[in-house]
């Protein structure tokens, strides 16, 4: 071979180990070099119009009577195989057995897994992805299916426009520990570092979202981590679930972004994306709000203390009236009686 050939050569080999790494062995962070704002750089679709989460404007929203209940299919009978839990380096993971499913949508959709997005500041300084005018809850449970009677699996679906259903349910914290929740949350000592896994016991998955099922915002988007393909059919239920600070406070604190044998922890938290532009979308939703008016726990007090007291002071107006009353009819007798 010829030094020009040579040269040639190692040209090549050169391009070839310095080429940039495909999207998919890219290792993407909430901030950082490779942060959600450098995201479209990396994976294209993250730069799109239909992204996810979004900020639910409810004056803005459309009332859509079409919008059915969604059903949860199979989801409270777990059988006894256990779940696999897993920290993946962004979140924790639940995988769910192909059994269960939804239903309420146009399609038959497959469960797939579910997972939870957080913060780090305690309750009340956000966690969760979607907002509500504005509003943060302190996080975000999302139960992924895809749609198993147009596609084979969830890779096939997951890059067309139907191919994903969402569950978006807003987490806010009380007093009360939520005992459902400690089916996951119990167990994230033993996965602390990202690619650790762990089997556990099967629970009732419904026990997970909230009750009323039939009132929630429902629009099209993305997966909110990349490659953030837009195929997403969001519903994002109205009543939101309460756990305990407790049960918020394990589950910022005690999850690692980091490997085992990295000797620099880094905390697993913040793994929220912020809003995205709507872009001309509809945010629908399945109630109208002349139908629905929803009072915090604070307007709640209020309500029940202004008619306690409206009571109180209509007795105290009655009993004046009623003493005035006969104050002046005994004066009157008084009279006559002084007359007579």
């Amino acid at each position: 071979m010829d030094s020009v050939g040579l040269f040639i050569l190692l040209i090549l080999m050169f391009f070839q180990f310095t080429a940039a790494p495909a999207a998919e062995e890219i290792t993407w962070t909430y901030t950082g070099l490779v942060g959600q704002s450098e995201w479209s750089a990396y994976f294209p679709e993250c730069g799109g119009t239909s992204q996810s989460p979004v900020d639910v404007a409810t004056t803005q929203t459309k009332y859509d009577p079409g919008l059915t209940a969604v059903t949860p299919l199979g989801y409270s009978q777990h059988g006894n195989k256990p779940f696999t839990l897993y920290n993946n380096g962004h979140t924790v993971v639940i995988e769910l057995p192909e059994w269960m499913g939804l239903g309420g949508l146009p399609w038959l959709f497959t469960a797939v897994q579910m997972h939870l997005h957080w913060g780090s500041g305690g309750p009340s300084h956000g966690g969760s992805e979607h907002t509500v005018n504005g509003l943060s809850a302190d996080a975000e449970l999302h139960v992924v299916h895809y749609n198993s009677e147009l596609y084979p699996n969830l890779s096939a679906a997951m890059t067309q426009r139907d191919g994903l259903a969402v569950l978006g349910i807003l987490i806010v914290t009380g007093e009360e520990t939520n005992q459902a929740f400690n089916s996951i949350l119990n167990y994230l000592s033993r996965i602390r570092h990202a690619d650790q896994k762990v089997f556990i016991p099967a629970f009732d998955v419904q026990s997970l979202l909230p009750k009323d099922l039939g009132r929630y915002y429902r629009y099209n988007g993305s997966l909110t981590t990349p490659p953030c393909y837009q195929s997403v059919i969001w519903t994002l239920f109205h009543e939101r679930v309460q756990i305990s600070k407790a049960q918020l406070l394990k589950l910022e604190t005690i999850l690692y972004s980091s490997k085992a044998e990295e000797a620099d922890r880094m905390l697993l938290q913040d793994n929220y994306r912020t809003t995205q532009p709507l872009n001309h979308r509809v945010v629908f939703t399945s109630f109208s709000a002349e139908s629905w008016k929803e009072f915090s726990s604070g307007e709640v007090t209020a309500i029940v203390i202004g008619v306690m007291c409206g009571c109180v002071g209509l007795a105290v107006v009655i009993r004046f009236i009623v003493k005035t009353i006969r104050f002046f009819k005994l004066l009157h007798r008084e009279t006559v009686a002084l007359y007579l």
